[in-house]
């Protein structure tokens, strides 16, 4: 099977899967979900997603239809059934199928999976970055399916030819927050830096295992908040999210970025690298 679709219980080619058109994500976008990597059909940081997952669903009342290791048994016997040797694993969960309201009967939802090939980039390929003000919700830290903003910031990127948006909190100093779809940190001093765990950014997967592997190799970390200028005056910048496991920008905002601390650069990029190849060997 070249890519897998799954809706509680039911399984097939994704381009052959329906759903009821009253699953609530089609009139609210109500649901959660969550995603990661695999290969060699090992499903990477499994436990560190199945934890935000079952976390958002607590935060939004979201029943999912079954226990996290039945769930974690379920997405490793799926990803066997994709044939790749590299994948990306995406689950969601909506609240359940009903007649449009916006209230709704307490009852487990709906369970959704999707395994498609995909190959993690290897981090060595610089990317190019712009900003924008942050005018999104204030629960950052759940991951639900109303991504609207994050689409229109990730449009606005591919027009402009550039790889992600930057947000920053125009109302808080210009706090930088996190970007459209990914974790971004940077380094400065030659130390890790990225903003902490709030309301205002996710708990990114990635993000958790850049900081392990600056720990591991003895350089500093900061989980503090920081400015849009002081980003624009890092040695390096780095994206991180769960398709692109550690990046780092050639260009922000237009304006040349990075290079400025290539030992620590390469050093995190060559660590979270190792973990992920280690991780997933046959």
């Amino acid at each position: 099977m070249e890519n897998l679709g799954y809706y509680n219980g039911k399984f097939g080619p994704i381009e052959e899967m329906a759903i009821p058109m009253n699953d609530r994500v089609c009139w609210f976008g109500d649901g959660v979900y969550d995603a990661g990597p695999a290969r060699n059909y090992n499903i990477f940081a499994l436990d560190d997603h199945l934890d935000r997952f079952y976390n958002s669903a607590r935060l939004t009342g979201i029943q999912i239809p079954m226990p996290r290791e039945e769930l974690a048994e379920l997405l490793r016997d799926l990803v066997k059934k994709v044939e790749a040797p590299e994948h990306f694993v995406y689950y969601q969960c909506t609240r359940g199928t009903a007649p449009r309201k916006h209230d709704y009967v307490e009852a487990p939802g709906n369970l959704w999976v999707t395994i498609t090939p995909q190959t993690m980039p290897d981090g060595t390929k610089r990317i190019k970055l712009r900003s924008e003000p942050d005018t999104r919700f204030y629960h950052c830290n759940i991951k639900t399916l109303n991504l609207m903003p994050a689409v229109m910031s990730s449009q606005a990127a591919k027009r402009e030819g550039v790889f992600e948006t930057v947000y920053y909190r125009e109302n808080m100093g210009n706090r930088v927050t996190e970007c459209a779809h990914s974790n971004v940190s940077m380094i400065l001093n030659d130390e890790l830096w990225t903003a902490p765990l709030d309301e205002l950014i996710l708990p990114g997967i990635a993000r958790k295992h850049l900081i392990a592997a600056a720990k591991r190799l003895g350089i500093g970390v900061h989980e503090e908040p920081f400015d849009l200028d002081t980003l624009r005056g890092a040695q390096e910048i780095i994206v991180t999210s769960s398709s692109n496991l550690c990046l780092f920008a050639e260009e922000f905002e237009g304006k040349p970025a990075g290079g400025g601390s290539p030992e620590v650069a390469e050093a995190l990029r060559a660590e979270v690298n190792r973990e992920f190849t280690e991780a997933t060997a046959i």
